[in-house]
């Protein structure tokens, strides 16, 4: 049985080599998500492995910011990126050094940006607005922010899940009116640093990553000559995606070091001393973390068989298809209490809510389970709890462990 990287024992899921329903003990009762450590290591090991030595690593902590596990992952990758005040405090606490902490976000309020800067956090501004703002921050308390400029550049990320730049966006500044913002943060006496440029996210295809690799380092050659200062950071974001559904394979990250390889040659004589920068969130940890809920119910409704679970989409919100997808198509999913058993039938995973939309997995084939039987989500580490709507119609919120 494909358990996505996880053991089992005596027909039991293991989550960092602790049987499931133990887990549920210790988490004092489902719905759960647990995080398995040794993979967040292996993970990072194993880019660091694969990538030239000179890029440095990210975690982007909106992918999941529970503290204990952004904890873990600083001490394991160079820098955190955060898109919000919370999430820089969480980074902050994780004893990450601010100058290794950068700040992005659309839509930033002049408290953010004063928090920001009295950190010594790099902040990426995305607007004339934000420019101004940190400008007179600097003015009224002496300080002097590093910052860069987050460009929305004229490309896309070709077969990114969710894409992120080129044409009408929301994030940074048009790469056509960043020559002027330039000189704004120059007239400012900010600290510039550099660019950031984050095209999309969710690509299983190396070649796109690669082309967009490249177009970003052109881009930011070319915006170099109207920058303030020298470019010493180049965050190239990231667009690494895993396989969550049937047919997607895992990402070859072969082609992408070698295209990596060649940036970081060209960087160093086009743009001497920058630091070039991956931001990854969702590849580093999807995988690493698993959703448990336990089955309530199992009911037979005009000859389709449901399992009613004490957990759904106010949990795992990205599961339901809810979150990303145009077309609905089902996580990884299997019965943790009876890993290894033979498939007994077609069955659709629900949960409590009152709403059609609460459906976890619809009509997979599944190992025959009743009440108290627990149901685990794979690939499951990123874009969870965070990112669902936990208040909804009033049921506990999930716990979450890292084991």
């Amino acid at each position: 049985m494909n358990l996505h990287g996880f053991t089992a024992r005596d027909g039991e899921l293991e989550v960092g080599g602790v049987g499931i329903r133990r887990l549920a003990a210790r988490a004092g009762g489902t719905p759960f998500y647990a995080y398995d450590r040794a993979r967040l290591r292996a993970r990072v090991a194993g880019l660091r492995a694969a990538l030239p030595a000179a890029v440095r690593i990210h975690y982007a902590v909106k992918a999941n910011p529970l503290p204990a596990l952004v904890q873990h992952m600083a001490g394991l990758v160079d820098g955190l990126d955060v898109a919000s005040a919370g999430e820089l405090a969480i980074a902050l606490d994780a004893g990450m050094p601010a100058a290794r902490i950068g700040f992005a976000g659309p839509g930033k309020r002049a408290e953010e940006l004063r928090q920001a800067a009295a950190a010594g956090a790099l902040v990426n501004l995305e607007s004339e607005r934000e420019v101004a703002l940190l400008a007179g921050i600097a003015r009224a308390t002496g300080w002097r922010p590093p910052v860069a400029l987050r460009v929305n550049p004229d490309f896309q990320l070709k077969g990114a899940g969710m894409s992120m730049g080129g044409g009408p966006r929301p994030f940074g500044v048009d790469a056509e009116q960043a020559p002027a913002v330039l000189a704004a943060i120059g007239a400012a006496g900010l600290d510039f640093r550099g660019f950031h440029l984050f095209a999309g996210s969710q690509n299983l295809r190396p070649a796109a990553i690669v082309e967009a690799q490249r177009a970003a380092l052109a881009l930011a050659r070319r915006l170099a000559a109207h920058a303030p200062a020298p470019v010493r950071h180049l965050n190239l974001g990231g667009g690494f995606g895993i396989s969550y559904f049937p047919g997607d394979t895992e990402l070859d990250l072969a082609p992408i070091a070698a295209g990596l390889a060649e940036l970081v040659a060209d960087a160093a004589t086009s743009l001497p001393g920058a630091e070039l920068v991956l931001e990854l969130g969702r590849w580093l940890v999807g995988g690493a973390g698993v959703y448990v809920c336990q089955v309530l119910d199992r009911k037979v409704s005009r000859g389709r068989t449901f399992l009613v679970c004490d957990g759904g989409l106010h949990h795992h919100l990205a599961a339901s298809g809810n979150f990303g997808q145009a077309v609905r198509r089902n996580y990884p999913v299997a019965i943790a209490t009876a890993a290894g058993a033979a498939p007994a039938g077609p069955v659709s995973v629900v949960g409590p809510l009152c709403t059609p939309l609460d459906l976890l997995a619809d009509q997979v084939d599944l190992p025959a389970a009743g009440p108290g039987d627990l149901v685990a989500v794979f690939q499951s580490g990123a874009y969870g709890a965070s990112a669902s709507p936990q208040g909804f119609l009033g049921h506990p919120p999930a716990r979450e462990l890292l084991v």
